[in-house]
């Protein structure tokens, strides 16, 4: 049965759709980056385990969620619209009001129990900065494939409010940044399954051609801002204990991303470890185990 936290923004009222595997332990919760939902990551069962499954097998009270415009959160009007109508929707703040709101839900579902939050991509962005904003909320992080300030051009020209992603544009991503002689590192039958469940996931996808899902633009747009220098969120603000983790061949988030991103972060507390053997769809890919056991090893450390 589903299970849906309210968000408002603006007039909307909107839901966000929340999956949860219970556990006596911290809580976990994984935020989604820009293209697809929780279903498509932590939730998604290679081998018949997902990562959802893998942390509430390490003691974790594990939780994910889908922003709004994604999976099965609520639809914004925005998205509705011609994609040129509206501004990009679903900005690294207003993402950060979401993660907040499924923050203090988690509070009042486990009182008095710590929460860590797990982030990838994009969504790294609005975790550092409830990161920063609200301390309170957050004892560990966990910053996975992070999106990090880089020097380019800007892009002057308006920006739709949505995007529309298709199979075609995300088979590459498995490969992006990997050496050309090496195998795709899955088959492309576990690719397809993969794309099939991705266009699932929205429900218009079929009416159009090719199929396609319905993305919310503000993601992209952010990554664009930060890629032409703008720093939208203030990693020296964030304390907590952070982990930055990403895979050797992750072009979204090279070497230099990492060393700019561990030299602004404020925690006392913080690492960078790079896994080999993967790109920046590590989680669905063969070293996800490495990713997962890197992980659980820094949420289970003594506060």
């Amino acid at each position: 049965m589903s299970q849906y936290v309210p968000w408002r923004t603006g007039d909307e009222r909107l839901k966000l759709a929340i999956v949860r595997q219970r556990g006596d332990g911290a809580a976990v919760l994984y935020v989604h980056g820009a293209t697809f939902p929780a279903s498509m990551s932590v939730g998604w069962c290679m081998q018949g385990v997902s990562w959802l499954d893998h942390l509430q097998e390490s003691g974790f009270d594990a939780w994910g969620f889908d922003f709004a415009g994604y999976g099965g959160s609520s639809r914004p009007a925005a998205l509705a619209g011609p994609a040129d109508a509206a501004p990009p929707f679903g900005d690294s703040v207003a993402a950060a009001a979401q993660i907040i709101e499924v923050l203090e839900h988690i509070h009042h579902v486990r009182p008095n129990t710590p929460i860590h939050v797990v982030a990838h991509s994009w969504g790294t962005l609005p975790a550092r900065r409830v990161a920063a904003e609200r301390p309170d909320l957050i004892q560990r992080l966990v910053l996975f494939g992070p999106v990090a300030t880089r020097a380019g051009d800007r892009n002057t020209r308006p920006e739709p409010a949505w995007q529309l992603i298709t199979s075609a544009m995300q088979r590459p991503r498995q490969r992006e940044g990997m050496p050309d002689a090496l195998p795709t590192p899955v088959t492309a039958q576990e690719l397809e399954r993969w794309c099939d469940a991705y266009l699932a996931t929205d429900g218009t996808s079929a009416s159009r051609a090719p199929a396609s899902v319905k993305v919310p633009n503000g993601p992209m747009a952010d990554i664009a801002r930060m890629w032409a220098g703008e720093r939208l969120v203030d990693s020296g603000r964030v304390k907590q204990p952070t982990l930055i983790i990403r895979g050797e061949w992750d072009d979204v988030t090279t070497d230099s991303d990492a060393q700019r991103l561990f030299a602004e972060l404020g925690a006392a507390e913080k690492r960078d470890i790079k896994i080999a053997g993967g790109n920046h769809w590590l989680h669905l890919q063969p070293q996800r185990t490495a990713l997962w056991a890197e992980v659980t090893a820094f949420l289970k450390e003594p506060a």
